[in-house]
């Protein structure tokens, strides 16, 4: 069995994107990750998509051109885990990502939605603990 990993704290408010595609049931996934972003007090902007396939370029466009803080991207495909590839290149470019979107009804449940709302959030909270530091390392004057 594995600790549990704790919600973190935030010193100012949370803002979240949620990019949900609609083409398949996702009530549950969403159900759990609006339930985790309530317990952290983050204010959630939810985007329906018609397909989850264009949801890796939403949040790359949202990235460029709006303010969130964070990114939770929920649906079903049976493309999946192409998806949940494009959206690490994403989030290897410093987006905070979270990624609900699985295969299959069975994995489309309440607490694989909390679970990718609890990773944003955990990478929001460590790009503003690392946030300004640098490595002391470059030129010289």
């Amino acid at each position: 069995m594995t600790d549990a990993i704790t919600l973190p704290v935030f010193d100012r408010p949370v803002k979240l994107l949620f990019s949900v595609a609609r083409d398949q049931d996702c009530t549950a996934l969403l159900a759990g990750a609006r339930a985790r972003a309530a317990a952290a007090g983050a204010e959630v902007e939810v985007i329906d998509m018609p397909r989850a396939l264009e949801l890796p370029a939403l949040v790359a466009i949202a990235e460029r051109q709006a303010r969130f803080d964070g990114h939770v991207v929920i649906g079903q495909s049976d493309g999946a885990a192409e998806i949940g590839r494009t959206l690490a290149l994403i989030g290897l470019q410093g987006a905070s990502v979270g990624n609900a979107v699985v295969s299959g009804p069975q994995q489309a449940t309440e607490a694989a939605g909390d679970a990718a709302c609890l990773a944003a959030l955990h990478l929001i909270a460590i790009s503003r603990k690392w946030a300004g530091q640098t490595k002391g390392i470059g030129f010289r004057p």
